[in-house]
């Protein structure tokens, strides 16, 4: 049986999603903890990583049961999440097709970034707002904003991991990149057919630059639509960034 999660978590705390050495992941994490239940060891397949410091509302992981377990797909969210830290809940679990693929099946993802302008940092939104006291023009973070949209060669917002070649795909969609007046500030969403790696933070930190008056439009223009090596000026830091849903 194939069964899909839906997980959400506070990232604060965790070296980001996937396993890595020396670092405590979230990926890691729910794979001991379906080492527990099951008392074997199972491979949980994630939608994508995020970051160290990064939230999520959605995110999404696949694994394969165990042949020997009767347990239904409802059992499975209790019995992991006692064996899991506060942090790290598991709001969904149900049975998929076979060639149901976490990563690969994926059509769409939806983050939202938060941004505090108060004059002072509340307290409760520590780790989870990009402090920015300084005034931002809405115009401009707008218009901004309004860039990203469509399908774009995003090398620009694209950190470099060490394994890019000649032949990498840097063409992504996005569907939708605005923001709304929430409190203590702004609520940025984007929805893509996917992400390059520490690509919202990126095309964030951009918007951010262009609304405080640091970056020219016309250049953000020139980023966006005739991709060099040069990159985005300012990557906006994890404490705001949610994984808020995944589509299939």
């Amino acid at each position: 049986m194939r069964l899909k999660l839906t997980i959400a978590y506070d990232g604060a705390n965790f070296g980001g999603w996937q396993i890595q050495p020396n670092a405590d992941t979230i990926q890691e994490r729910i794979e001991k903890a379906l080492h527990e239940v099951a008392k074997e060891s199972i491979r949980l397949h994630g939608s994508g990583r995020t970051d160290a410091g990064v939230h999520a509302l959605g995110q999404v992981a696949h694994f394969d049961a165990p042949d020997q377990l009767t347990m239904n797909p409802f059992n499975w969210v209790p019995a992991l999440n006692t064996k899991l830290p506060p942090a790290i809940r598991i709001i969904e679990c149900e049975e998929v097709f076979a060639d149901f693929h976490a990563r690969f099946s994926a059509q769409a993802k939806t983050y939202t970034y938060r941004l505090c302008l108060d004059p002072i940092l509340p307290p409760f939104l520590a780790k989870r707002a990009w402090h920015l006291p300084r005034q931002l023009n809405p115009d401009d973070l707008t218009e901004a904003l309004r860039q990203f949209n469509g399908t774009h060669d995003f090398r620009a917002f694209a950190a470099n991991r060490g394994n890019e070649t000649a032949d990498t795909d840097y063409r992504r969609t996005i569907t939708r990149a605005d923001f709304s007046p929430i409190e203590h500030g702004y609520l940025i969403t984007f929805t893509g057919n996917g992400f390059l790696y520490k690509m919202v933070r990126l095309l964030t930190g951009a918007a951010i630059q262009a609304a405080q008056g640091y970056l020219r439009q016309d250049d953000l223009y020139d980023l966006v639509n005739t991709p060099t090596e040069k990159k985005s000026p300012l990557c906006a830091p994890a404490d705001g960034l949610i994984l808020n849903s995944v589509e299939y």
